[in-house]
């Protein structure tokens, strides 16, 4: 008898660990707390994040970026009078991943203790729009090249992807009421309005879209040192995706798409690899550099100079120049500055957008 109570002992203490352990934050990387199985949303763990995340949440419904939100603020944190690091805006995820683990837990528990952090989140994104239709990469507006419409990173389209998923009734927002749906597929007019109107036109011809645009004049705007006014290989991709999305596009998104896609093809590059090999002479020991490859590519440039089409690098001195290797280590290094990012586009999805909505005439 003594030896059975002494096991069954055990066996609470061993589960009540493991409600313990299920509990603790952390052992989902904020890297993937948006990829998880549905039921795991309705677990302890989850609303602990949850719980967390809207100790971040800011005033103006928001949330900061570049911070693990599985764990919550700690006295320094809310101690701190700097404002940057609390400020809220839509740059590196900020926003909205917290809208979608919000909208996952609210879907999977069917509670309404988040309900009100996840309304006044996306009611923040609904005011943060510019009537133009673009979204500047802080709200509140913060002075200088926060005041673009940031189409870098993808952080528009990150938001209008939240939007439009609310729109359309689909999870995990399905919850959400009849009038924000409303104002979403206005605030989604908007905006693709917006992205049509930036795409770059040269010489009569419509190519891409720089990584951010001025809020009044829609032309292609300097951002960091760095970052030109150009047309980007990446983030118009995440736009031309998005145009692709589009259910009955209209002849404009017709034809933004098929602009894009030709200035991608045009773009292409070849005959090298871009790789990072041990270089002792450059600091953290590891250089990335060009190596010429017949069989290399393709890749695309991040930058390329509008009308020349020529791929352009610039260091913290923000002088351009037309090779990689002519910029200083700390930014040759700490940037992509070619990549893939049109392939799989030009490769699989646009072919099957082009038989269904383009086809030859």
């Amino acid at each position: 008898m003594v030896r059975i109570h002494a096991f069954l002992i055990l066996a609470l203490l061993a589960v009540a660990a493991r409600a313990v352990a299920a509990a603790a934050p952390g052992r989902v990387g904020w890297a993937d707390v948006n990829r998880q199985p549905a039921a795991w949303y309705a677990m302890p763990e989850a609303q602990v994040i949850a719980d967390s995340i809207v100790q971040y949440q800011t005033p103006s419904g928001g949330w900061p970026k570049n911070r693990d939100m599985t764990q919550p603020p700690d006295a320094a944190f809310l101690a701190d009078p700097e404002v940057d690091h609390r400020a809220a805006n839509i740059d590196n995820g900020a926003t909205t991943i917290q809208l979608a683990f919000l909208g996952r837990v609210i879907t999977s528990t069917d509670t309404t203790r988040y309900g009100p952090a996840f309304a006044k989140g996306f009611d923040y994104l609904l005011a943060a729009q510019y009537p133009s239709g673009g979204w500047p990469q802080y709200y509140p507006a913060r002075a200088g090249y926060y005041t673009h419409i940031t189409f870098n990173d993808d952080a528009m389209v990150r938001a209008m992807t939240v939007l439009r998923d609310a729109a359309d009734g689909k999870e995990p927002y399905a919850f959400v009421d009849a009038a924000r749906r409303t104002k979403a597929r206005a605030a989604l007019d908007r905006a693709v309005a917006c992205i049509l109107r930036c795409q770059v036109t040269v010489a009569g011809v419509k190519t891409a879209w720089c990584a951010q645009h001025d809020e009044v004049t829609f032309a292609p705007a300097k951002a960091r040192a760095y970052e030109h006014p150009s047309l980007s290989g990446n983030e118009s991709v995440g736009l031309t995706r998005y145009l692709m999305s589009i259910d009955r596009p209209g002849p404009e998104v017709i034809a933004a798409v098929t602009a894009a896609v030709a200035w991608m093809e045009k773009t292409r590059l070849t005959g090298f690899r871009y790789e990072e090999v041990p270089d002792a002479t450059v600091p953290g020991g590891k250089n990335r550099v060009v190596i010429p490859d017949p069989a290399g590519g393709p890749l695309w440039a991040r930058f390329y100079e509008p009308g020349t089409n020529r791929p352009i690098f610039s260091g913290r001195d923000s002088i351009i120049r037309y090779a990689v290797s002519e910029i200083e280590p700390e930014r040759r290094n700490g940037y992509s500055w070619y990549g893939t990012w049109p392939r799989q586009l030009l490769e699989k999805e646009y072919p099957a957008w082009k038989q269904q909505w383009a086809p030859a005439r």
